[in-house]
């Protein structure tokens, strides 16, 4: 189970750092131009906000674990993590469908699965 936990992460740490860094990195105006026709946009500091946020949850999901200091900040980035992936699950489905929807809700189970694994399945200890 410990594996399947350190895979999952790290997959997800890439998708969030990758994704929100892209947020923080393009303009409000590209990303609304890449947007599917029909999506709902959202404003730019919001967007910037969130790939903020997914950010710093992509490296809380693998360094707190990874060098065991603070381990308990693992299944709090999965926790919140899986927060904005419900906000990203009820965009998609009000803008695109329930079909454009089933990523982020994988993702969102994913989130959930390592927020619960390491809270309570294989809790990673502190040095």
């Amino acid at each position: 189970m410990t594996y399947v936990l350190w895979v999952i992460q790290v997959l997800l740490a890439l998708l969030f750092i990758f994704s929100g860094g892209m947020k923080v990195v393009m303009s409000a105006e590209a990303m609304a131009a890449m947007s599917p026709p029909g999506s709902i946009i959202l404003p730019g500091l919001l967007l910037k906000f969130i790939g903020v946020c997914e950010v710093l949850g992509g490296f809380g999901l693998v360094l707190p674990a990874l060098l065991r200091i603070q381990p308990s900040l693992t299944p709090l980035a999965a926790a919140l993590l899986t927060i904005i992936m419900i906000g990203a699950v009820v965009i998609t489905a009000a803008g695109l469908g329930v079909g454009a929807a089933v990523v982020p809700f994988i993702t969102l189970l994913l989130c959930a699965f390592v927020a619960y694994g390491r809270w309570k399945l294989v809790p990673i200890s502190p040095r």
